[in-house]
């Protein structure tokens, strides 16, 4: 696994560039992705040698017919009824991958929270605050970015509510 600070960090993606930009202190972790992992979590978790609960997924759903992301830890799963309550919404259900790759910029697997080609209502897990970091996708399969979850829910706008269940 290599690890860089900002400073270090050249190129990069939507992601990396939006926290250049915004100024604040942030570590990537890279690591040589395994298509044949079963998930994609639990493998940035294994190979960055972090606890599951501090590596967060970032999930698109649609909430009554907008698109809406969901970052939750690994260790857990996104309880769609909490979503929507969360964005007061009735109903909500995962999204079509392919549209979310589109609305995001992203590949599956590799979808920030951050950077993201349209700006999305984001709810961000609150069992996030108890961490002083937490780690999500950076923009790509095998590369993961560590910053502190207030400065991603500031970034994103993020809505701080129970969405994620064990």
């Amino acid at each position: 696994m290599a690890k860089k600070s900002k400073k270090q960090q050249s190129g990069g993606t939507p992601a990396t560039v939006a926290l250049a930009s915004a100024g604040v202190d942030f570590t990537i972790h890279s690591y040589d992705h395994d298509p044949a992992h079963p998930s994609y979590g639990e493998e940035a978790a294994e190979a960055m040698g972090v606890s599951p609960d501090r590596v967060f997924k970032t999930l698109v759903a649609d909430v009554d017919g907008t698109l809406t992301v969901a970052v939750v830890p690994v260790s857990g799963s996104l309880d769609l009824k909490s979503l929507a309550a969360a964005v007061g919404g009735k109903r909500a259900a995962m999204a079509d991958p392919a549209l979310a790759e589109r609305t995001t910029g992203y590949v599956r697997g590799g979808i920030s929270p951050l950077g993201q080609r349209r700006t999305l209502p984001t709810v961000l897990d609150d069992s996030a605050k108890a961490h002083d970091t937490i780690c999500v996708s950076a923009g790509r399969r095998g590369l993961e970015v560590e910053l502190s979850p207030t400065d991603l829910a500031r970034l994103t706008n993020a809505t701080l509510a129970p969405v994620a269940r064990a």
